[in-house]
């Protein structure tokens, strides 16, 4: 009796915070767990009179698009290769750009930096794609006019060009994404104790003492999770900035082309659910194998650190 008293005095204590927990209840149900049912389609040949479910079984079938296909090894290197570029050099600029705001004294300038860093992750990746074109447009582009002509140098057709693309990718990527992710970190470090700095003055540690060995370890959990959050989507692309930003241009696939370009385009060709639903996924389970894996790396060298 005292057990049911105390668990109903609990419930009613908390029943507020189970309130404002409701909301982002019902949104991760409805749209994370209740879509998951259609997992189901990856192993059917979908038919839009007979649904999902009554669609028949075909095993594997849908899963040889991505397999057996010539393209194969193109899409998963640039799927895979691309991500790991942004993984590595974004983490380090973002925590670069984190710890030179975290040194900026004036309020009015760190606000600034703050907006003008973050401004292009709210642009639309559609509105991304034209200003990539404003600068590398063959006969009105500022690249080609406004910097290789006055040089005395020959115009680049960059939308034919191949070679240049994975650096252009690269960099439109790192512009587009650095302010969010160093927001994240500049939290972090705002969140660091200033007396262990002031200490580190007095004890005569130089500013990059003072990074080496409070800033980064203070940074090293965060580092973690976004991190493995990261590997967690190394099999996913963005797919705006692989098929918009590029202009779909079928010269440059060789360097373009990733697992959701290549399904996008094979849907719109075959309007094949299940072989979408195939990679969906195969994308999926290869993220979450290696979440476990990677954590299971951590937890071993720091258990502490680990997720779970």
């Amino acid at each position: 009796m005292k057990n049911k008293t105390a668990r109903k005095g609990k419930f009613f204590r908390y029943f507020p915070l189970y309130l404002m927990m409701l909301p982002g209840a019902i949104y991760l149900i409805v749209n994370n767990y209740i879509p998951m049912t259609g997992i189901v389609m990856a192993f059917k040949r979908y038919n839009f009179k007979t649904g999902i479910y009554f669609s028949p079984n075909i095993g594997f079938d849908n899963f040889k698009f991505l397999f057996k296909t010539k393209d194969a090894w193109i899409i998963t290197r640039n799927t895979i290769g691309y991500n790991l570029v942004f993984i590595v050099l974004g983490t380090f600029l973002a925590i670069t750009v984190a710890i030179l705001l975290n040194e900026i004294t004036s309020k009015r300038a760190k606000k600034l930096y703050q907006t003008v860093i973050l401004v292009p992750f709210l642009i639309s990746i559609v509105i991304v794609s034209y200003l990539v074109y404003a600068f590398l447009n063959t006969e009105n582009g500022f690249i080609n006019n406004g910097i290789l002509k006055p040089l005395g140098m020959e115009p680049i057709s960059w939308y034919s060009t191949p070679k240049y693309w994975p650096f252009i990718l690269v960099i439109v990527n790192i512009w587009k994404g650095l302010g969010y992710n160093c927001i994240l970190y500049y939290a972090t470090l705002v969140g660091i104790d200033r007396e262990l700095y002031e200490a580190a003055v007095i004890d005569g540690a130089s500013r990059w003492a003072q990074i080496k060995y409070i800033t980064l370890p203070g940074l090293k959990g965060t580092i973690i999770i976004l991190t493995l959050m990261s590997i967690s989507k190394i099999f996913y692309s963005d797919f705006g900035l692989f098929y918009q930003v590029p202009m779909n241009q079928g010269v440059l696939l060789d360097v373009t082309n990733t697992i959701d370009t290549y399904v996008y385009r094979g849907l719109m060709q075959s309007s094949n659910l299940g072989m979408t639903a195939a990679a969906g996924l195969y994308q999926s389970f290869v993220g979450f194998v290696l979440v476990v894996s990677a954590n299971l790396i951590v937890r071993k060298i720091d258990s502490e650190s680990a997720l779970f």
